[in-house]
């Protein structure tokens, strides 16, 4: 990996992408000829205690902000190392042996909300933001705490503290964002020491109840998790921020102008300012920068074919479409909506349209033959998820599944009670179960840890990457030993390949994309660019 450090090159400093090697701190490599930095950094780890009187020299320590324009100091650096091992010493409630990087998060969240009154811990997801935030509240006083978390975490999140703090049961309390807004005022009167708020992208819209609650809640400290900080703009950044650490970005017209807007407007130093600002709050670490021993991604992008029957179908819904109009307003939105939706439908199966698919026959869905290959492979030695947005989509991949493997497959979705879904997850885990699960997006993409799976199937596309980027992290997190694939399906010459492309573009500027924004975005379009967009690109047309 490389890092962008401060460094003396031909007399003067300048900011260099210098190569450095990922180690933990417990792993510093001994060499007979090692470096000034490498050697004190090995005589501070040895005796932290000692970190004050020892000289670290400039490329130890410069580590250039985004902006280019500022350093880590090395009182910092130092103090930080310190506090590691000081976190680390006394974390003796803490049923679980943290990873080098884990201490490391306790540590900056504890400073922090010591400093500023809040901390958004953004690590991606996987690299274990649940356990982190456990200890810290360990650390943080003997009051009572809050964790406001999706329903279908609640379970989760009390088995986690039972497990890690137990010391720690009868003081947090666990509560859903739909609780947290019914019960704004109940809540609002207990003074909490510490309140987390998971998932936090939840929050992104500060205008919601949800987001009013809690911003309205009583708490020395404050802390939010989540892998997605930022999923449809920069603004959603600045309403969590909003919620735990209010007086950095006050008003809101101020953060737009000076980074929404300018992002916008192809301002390329937007960026690296606003992570810039927000550093000082916001620790937001990568697997590549944080978890050295983490096996690698795969990334399988795949192009799928649409069998002549789903051409023939998507090409005479799409004319009576345009045939029928989009109307406009409010109505435009709504028809497009469900136009986008049947059009996605033909993709995955063409007896989707009408209702549930029954037949598996092959030939007849070009992603259900690609999957079924896919598996078929896979079925002996190689756990897999397969993910979809659909229920009953899911239900077809669960039955074509089990012919697979002579055993019925489960299908994981919201319309199974929490008990249902946890005891699917943990029979998957512990391998007691089949070696194939198929899962809803939404109710399976966050919240689990499926380490047992190595290979990862997104069957149809989400519009937000950052979904399918959740959903595939139940996999590649801490906890997993083998390498991991992650196959796409995307059916060419479709909107499917519009919504990969939209995805590419939106990575690009460091946002994302959502179902309501897109949609939005198209229904602007006049009914001849709008097919454009989503008529076939046949081979003989240019692409």
């Amino acid at each position: 990996m490389t890092v962008p450090l401060v460094v003396p090159v031909d007399g003067a400093l300048g900011v260099h992408q210098v190569h450095c090697d990922l180690v933990d701190v417990g792993d510093l490599p001994a060499r007979a000829r090692a470096s000034a930095s490498l050697t004190a950094w090995r005589a501070m780890c040895d005796d932290p205690d000692t970190a004050p009187d020892v000289r670290l020299p400039v490329a130890a320590h410069t580590e250039a902000d985004p902006t280019g324009t500022a350093v880590t100091s090395a009182g910092y650096a130092k103090a930080a190392l310190r506090d590691s091992f000081t976190t680390e010493r006394v974390l003796t409630d803490i049923a679980a042996t943290l990873r080098p990087y884990q201490v490391a998060g306790v540590a900056w969240l504890v400073r922090t909300v010591d400093a500023h009154g809040g901390a958004l811990l953004a690590d991606e997801m996987g690299l274990g933001k649940t356990l982190q935030a456990i200890a810290a509240l360990d650390r943080l006083g003997e009051g009572r705490h809050l964790v406001v978390c999706p329903t279908s975490l609640i379970t989760n999140w009390r088995r986690e503290i039972a497990r890690f703090a137990p010391s720690l049961t009868d003081r947090v309390q666990v509560v859903s964002y739909a609780r947290l807004r019914l019960s704004a005022a109940e809540l609002a009167e207990t003074p909490w020491n510490a309140v987390v708020f998971d998932e936090a992208h939840t929050l992104k819209n500060s205008r919601t109840q949800v987001s009013r609650a809690a911003r309205g809640l009583d708490a020395q400290a404050r802390i939010a998790l989540t892998g997605t900080p930022i999923e449809n703009s920069l603004d959603d950044l600045w309403a969590i921020l909003r919620v735990v650490t209010p007086s950095m970005f006050p008003v809101k017209a101020v953060f737009r102008r000076r980074f929404t807007k300018a992002v916008a407007s192809g301002d390329d130093g937007a960026l690296p300012r606003l992570r810039a600002a927000v550093a000082p709050v916001m620790l937001a670490r990568t697997k590549d920068r944080a978890a050295a021993a983490l096996p690698p991604k795969i990334d399988n992008p795949v192009l799928c074919d649409l069998s002549d029957e789903q051409a023939r179908l998507y090409d005479s819904y799409l004319a009576r479409a345009a045939d029928d109009g989009f109307g406009t307003g409010l109505q435009r939105h709504g028809r497009l909506l469900a136009v986008l939706t049947t059009l996605k439908q033909i993709c995955n199966h063409p007896d989707l349209v009408d209702g549930p698919a029954t037949s598996c026959e092959a030939g007849r869905s070009g992603k259900l033959d690609v999957t079924m290959e896919i598996l078929e492979a896979n079925a002996v030695d190689r756990p897999t998820l397969v993910f979809t947005q659909y229920r009953q989509t899911g239900e077809l991949l669960a039955r074509a599944a089990s012919q697979i493997v002579g055993e019925d497959v489960p299908f994981f979705h919201g319309g199974l009670s929490l008990d249902e879904r946890s005891a699917i997850a943990d029979r998957f885990q512990s391998g007691a179960g089949p070696s194939i699960l198929v899962m809803s997006i939404k109710a399976g993409g966050s919240g689990l840890t499926l380490t047992r799976a190595s290979h990862v199937v997104h069957f149809d596309r989400w519009w937000n990457p950052a979904v399918e980027a959740q959903a595939t992290d139940r996999v590649h997190r801490i906890g997993q030993d083998s390498p991991v694939t992650v196959t796409t399906l995307t059916t060419a010459t479709t909107l499917e390949e519009h919504i990969d492309q939209m995805h590419r573009r939106k990575a690009m500027l460091g946002v994302h994309a959502d179902d309501s924004s897109i949609v939005s975005d198209l229904a602007t379009l006049d009914d001849e660019r709008l097919l454009d967009v989503l008529r076939r690109t046949r081979e003989d047309s240019p692409r």
